[in-house]
């Protein structure tokens, strides 16, 4: 019989690996025919455009050479729009172009040495022929040169003033650089040919492996190559190189196939770099970086009364990355992991690392939540559950200055802390810009959270964004939305109410905020008309390729209003109530040691860092991959929300009713996410729900697939029995970014993704429906695909219009009939090709699947856990009679 229990987290069972049985590629889109269709015409336009791309470029080059200035590389730089299911690996090895980005609709930047482009004007000529293997030239549908390749590459506000930019003034920007070149790992030699010796084929594997090395050590040339020409236009126009002011190597905050600079340059110097620097695709002016300034009335005074006693030495740890902290602050101080705090400001002591900014601090609250949460005692004795680390990158005003870049900054902070002596594994991240995030590219900053996550076991907590009351041109505030006739909750789905840099980031766990409710003071009103509402001022998904952002909200309390017209509207200090409760600097008195006087997503992330520090403390051995899908595993869609999933849920409904409620969880998910995180949810397992896990990271490969399997007991299957089983599965994997690609598919070496069996699918049917060439000889019976509130296809599901799939973090939920349980659940993580070609690139995940009796009829862990030991018993038979056998 099974020992004795405390309701932990049981494991999932691994039952089977194999070749992923996967679908083709899509079909090619209509230009593409049309153009195989007439393949002269279409012959005849792109050869016209590339004699008068080459044309113009040798012009250019010819005027440039007259000119004093850095000398620029041999390629020309050409705009291609092609077929979306186009492989562009093709671009490298037919027409030896390099592929300098990727962008969405098709559009691709490359660069090419050969002027003339030889090779692609001699398959156009064979194409105009019909020369057989020529007939991919009809999915190169156009070519462009300037200003359409500028439109592509520079912010839509550079792109606006480029005419008028001054040569004799001075700018500040971000600019991006590709260094892949045309090198590339070639395929790995996999089957041995019948007359292959021993000797020829180990003579191909390190043939292969040299050429694998060559094309790691030509990258890093490339990009040194490349940074060096980058510091000759620096040093010829006098520019400053403002990421590296404070000392920091060049290679910080750099990604494999790219780095970006932050200039300052003088206008003429920027135009010769974007007009002849092929290998550039962004360039993007710095992004306003600074907590919102809202108006702050003063509290009362409070005293705090508790008796507060340090951390265990072995707790774990959280770094704050914000404005610095209150260390002294007699609810903080017995917290404060002293001896690591440190500042990253530019021309600022290491040890300035207090919290400046008025009037009661913006670091000092963040640290507070994590520690406390919803609640601060007054009274009693107290053990603080966590060690707070600080590290200061916001100076007084609250703003980032220019001279710190932030893939630096961020990156300095989780390499610092992960190598201290907590190996400090949680960073809470209430930074954000002021505007939303840019959609062209992962930003950056966003792009280096997912490369830290990718090199190290973290997880950063990043806030979602704040709106402001007002704002000025081109961003938009509440005020500005209200005043336009966008009313609330409308306003948070326009673009500009989108999450803010670096929210986007696909490994980071982005955090929105909910207000308290319904609440009012004479004429002022709450925005939210029930708990759990989106706040009037937090920001909106979806993120960069229509990912789930953000992923989760908490209470950060919400702005009032009145019915006036025009209404005004301020921040929520004016009713305690709707605020939450917040430790408070008192470094500028008068002011309480804490109070309900303050409102954003940068105080609803820290108390998701906080469950994220339980996680760790419950499961120390366990990676920070498997704390972000907990996390999320635990998040509920509040009443309000969860009500329409139940009404979806009815079996009749009108078509006219059915489309409103479609709608309407449509709206939901861009601003709640998967819903609001529970810290017992996440880490305690009770008699009505159990959840089930992986452990470790798994690695899987592209083309590989893993069958994780959980034994339904008999006694939960009863036919008699109609009980509502809620079903949640959460994947969170990490695999390493590529920011040139436009593409979630490409933006990663490897993409991952799941699927589970159907109701009434047996074992077998769905091992041969998930792996290759397994044989099932009894009848298929594919089973009734579950009820799935979002699904996998966006047409599908409770929620439409967003993919479950993705992102790197994937949630789904169902509410199944007890009796309608299969006697297995099952379900299959498979990887997919990403940018990598080299067959040792690997995601790694964790996986997380629960079971809850919604009417808590029936008890559920018990007979789980036993079927679970059961199944591993009789593995471990089978394992251990193979073992003789053989």
């Amino acid at each position: 019989m099974p020992g004795d229990h405390n309701f932990e987290h049981l494991p999932l069972p691994l039952q089977y690996r194999g070749p992923a049985l996967l679908k083709g590629g899509g079909s090619r889109s209509k230009q593409t025919k049309a153009n195989k269709a007439s393949p002269q015409m279409h012959s005849a336009s792109l050869t016209a455009s590339a004699q008068s791309l080459t044309a113009n470029w040798q012009a250019r080059k010819a005027q440039r050479q007259e000119q004093e200035g850095p000398m620029i590389p041999e390629g020309i730089p050409i705009l291609l729009q092609v077929d979306p299911n186009f492989n562009l690996d093709e671009l490298r090895e037919k027409f030896l172009f390099e592929i300098v980005a990727e962008q969405e609709e098709g559009y691709v930047l490359v660069a090419s040495e050969d002027i003339e482009i030889t090779l692609f004007l001699k398959m156009v000529r064979e194409f105009s022929d019909t020369v057989h293997g020529s007939a991919r030239i009809a999915e190169i549908h156009k070519l462009f040169g300037e200003p359409e390749r500028l439109r592509h590459i520079l912010s839509e506000r550079l792109f606006a003033e480029w005419s008028t930019l001054s040569d004799d003034q001075i700018y500040i920007v971000d600019i991006g650089v590709a260094c892949t070149g045309t090198q590339e790992i070639p395929n790995k030699p996999t089957t041995r040919g019948k007359r292959d010796s021993d000797a020829d084929w180990e003579r191909k594997a390190q043939e292969w492996s040299h050429a694998r090395s060559d094309a790691y050590t030509a990258w890093d040339e490339l990009k040194v190559e490349r940074e060096d020409k980058i510091m000759e236009f620096v040093r010829f126009y006098e520019a400053e190189l403002l990421d590296i002011a404070d000392g920091a190597p060049f290679e910080s905050g750099v990604l494999p196939d790219s780095f970006t600079v932050r200039l300052k340059i003088l206008g003429k110097g920027l135009k010769d770099i974007v007009l002849n620097y092929p290998y550039v695709f962004e360039v993007v002016e710095p992004e306003d970086i600074s907590l919102p300034q809202r108006e702050i009335e003063e509290g009362t005074e409070a005293l705090a009364g508790v008796e507060l006693l340090p951390p265990d030495s072995d707790a774990p740890a959280v770094c704050v990355i914000d404005s610095g902290i209150q260390e002294e602050h007699v609810l903080l101080q017995h917290a404060i992991d002293v001896k690591e705090s440190y500042c990253l400001l530019p021309g600022h002591n290491a040890n300035d690392v207090g919290d400046f900014v008025r009037p009661g601090g913006h670091g000092t609250r963040v640290a507070g939540a994590i520690l406390y949460g919803e609640t601060i005692p007054e009274n009693g004795t107290q053990q603080l559950p966590f060690w707070i680390q600080n590290v200061r990158v916001l100076e007084d005003n609250g703003g980032m200055p220019t001279r710190l870049f932030p893939p630096y900054a961020i990156r300095a902070a989780v390499t610092r802390y992960y190598h201290s002596h907590h190996s400090t594994r949680i960073f809470n991240h209430s930074i954000n810009a002021n505007g939303f995030c840019r959609m062209r590219y992962m930003s950056s900053w966003a792009a280096e959270i997912d490369m830290l996550s990718f090199e190290f076991d973290v997880l950063i907590v990043q806030s979602a964004g704040n709106l402001s009351i007002s704002a000025g041109s081109p961003q938009v505030g509440i005020r500005d939305h209200l005043a336009a006739g966008r009313n609330y909750p409308d306003y948070l789905y326009e673009a500009s109410a989108r999450i803010a840099s670096p929210a986007q980031s696909l490994q980071a766990l982005t955090v929105g905020s909910v207000g308290y409710g319904l609440l009012t003071d004479g004429d002022w009103t709450t925005f939210a008309q029930e708990r759990g509402h989106p706040s009037a001022f937090s920001r909106s998904g979806p993120g960069i390729w229509n990912v789930i952002k953000p992923e989760v909200v908490e209470f950060g309390g919400d702005d009032l209003r009145t019915m006036h017209v025009p209404p005004d509207v301020q921040k929520g200090g004016r009713i305690p109530e709707s605020c939450p409760e917040l430790v408070r600097s008192t470094m500028f008195p008068p002011g309480p040691v804490f109070d309900r006087d303050d409102t954003g997503t940068s105080f609803a992330a820290p108390k998701v860092a906080r469950i994220a520090a339980r996680l760790q403390h419950v499961l120390p051995d366990e990676p920070a991959l498997l704390y972000r899908g907990l996390i999320v595993q635990s998040a509920r869609w509040p009443a309000w929300a969860e009500l329409l999933l139940t009404k979806l849920r009815q079996p009749y409904l009108e078509a006219e009713q059915r489309k409103h409620l479609l709608d309407q969880t449509s709206q939901v998910i861009r601003c709640i996410g998967y819903g609001l995180p529970d810290e017992t949810r996440a880490t305690v397992n009770t008699d009505h729900r159990t959840t089930l896990i992986t452990s470790g990271k798994t690695p899987i490969g592209a083309g590989e697939c893993h069958i994780y399997q959980v034994p339904i007991p008999d006694e939960l299957r009863q036919q008699a029995d109609e009980f509502d089983i809620r079903i949640d599965v959460t994947l969170s994997y990490v695999a390493q970014p590529r920011r040139t690609r436009r593409n979630l598919r490409h933006y990663l070496s490897t993409w991952v993704d799941w699927k589970s069996s159907n109701l009434g699918e047996g074992l077998n049917d769905f091992r041969a429906r998930a792996i290759k060439q397994e044989e099932n000889e009894n009848n298929t019976l594919p089973g009734e695909t579950l009820p799935w509130s979002l699904h996998a296809n966006p047409k599908h599901g409770h929620i439409r219009d967003v993919k479950r799939n993705s992102g790197t973090v994937q949630k789904d939920w169902a509410v199944v009939k007890s009796n309608k349980l299969p006697d297995n659940f099952c379900i299959a993580v498979v990887g997919h090709q990403g940018w990598s070609r080299d067959p040792d690139s690997t995601a790694q995940y964790t996986l997380a699947v629960t079971f809850e009796v919604l009417g808590q009829e029936i008890p559920l862990y018990e007979p789980l856990r036993t079927a679970v030991i059961e199944l591993q018993e009789i593995e471990a038979e089978a394992e251990a009679e193979m073992e003789v056998n053989e």
